[in-house]
């Protein structure tokens, strides 16, 4: 006769199971980030300073060369360097001991209150589009509607774009020459991506009203109506709004 096992020793089997998480390996992209951080901390990197060519790095590190794309896209995102047309990419003139710690933001981001996060990106977004709309100069529309088209050919790709929609918004900060309005959301940002990922909260049924939204904002700042960008702004958050009440 053959005896199955007990059930209580299944049970336990399947109690350890569930106590246990799912080990995730280091990203290779957030590998390139970290080197390039510590590149920088040491001193072999000043601000200011270009970082190697993009085909350089890739060979140097042994990765694919979208992969050190795709990183030196999430530093420019962050602000830590700028990619300059025919130029190569730079680092920026943040401190170091700043930067180490933003980096570590971008790579170890802890759990947080998505309804807080959210209510903060509002306060934030809503107050950059109005003094956007006051302070913006012809290049700040400029790279605005580049990170639009960025995002817009992301979409049309059929491909996540979250990064690239924040780097609108982003711009926006920069837009309003307030450098503490930007950093308060370069601090942010990087729970704003974790959320948006984890939470599956953009989806491909609404980029549509997404890309007007978009617009919309940049024609209210383009035409200097801070009333306009708020409310257009606001228009923009709703739906992430009442989806954090739920949540």
């Amino acid at each position: 006769m053959v005896i199955g096992r007990p059930i209580d020793f299944i049970h336990l089997i399947s109690t350890m199971l569930e106590n246990l998480s799912r080990i995730k390996l280091d990203n290779t992209v957030d590998i390139i980030i970290s080197q390039i951080r510590d590149s920088i901390s040491a001193g072999q990197i000043k601000p200011g300073e270009k970082l190697p060519p993009e085909r350089k790095l890739a060979e140097h590190l042994g990765v694919s060369r979208n992969q050190v794309r795709e990183a030196i896209n999430k530093l420019q995102i962050y602000g830590i360097v700028k990619v300059m047309p025919q130029s190569g990419t730079v680092v920026t003139g943040t401190g170091i001991a700043a930067l180490e710690g933003l980096i570590t933001d971008i790579l170890r981001i802890e759990n947080t209150d998505f309804k807080s996060l959210v209510d903060t990106r509002a306060l934030l977004e809503k107050e950059a589009a109005r003094l956007a709309a006051v302070n913006r100069q012809a290049d700040n529309l400029v790279q605005m509607e580049n990170a639009l088209n960025l995002y817009e050919k992301k979409l049309f790709e059929g491909s996540q774009a979250i990064e690239e929609d924040l780097l609108f918004h982003i711009k926006i900060a920069e837009a309003s020459n307030n450098s503490v309005l930007k950093s308060l959301m370069m601090i942010i940002t990087p729970d704003i991506v974790k959320s948006f990922t984890n939470l599956k909260v953009c989806s491909e049924s609404n980029n549509k009203k997404t890309i007007m939204e978009h617009r919309n904002i940049l024609a209210m700042i383009s035409d200097k109506n801070p009333e306009g960008a708020v409310a257009a702004m606001g228009e923009h958050l709703k739906d992430i709004m009442a989806f954090s009440i739920k949540y």
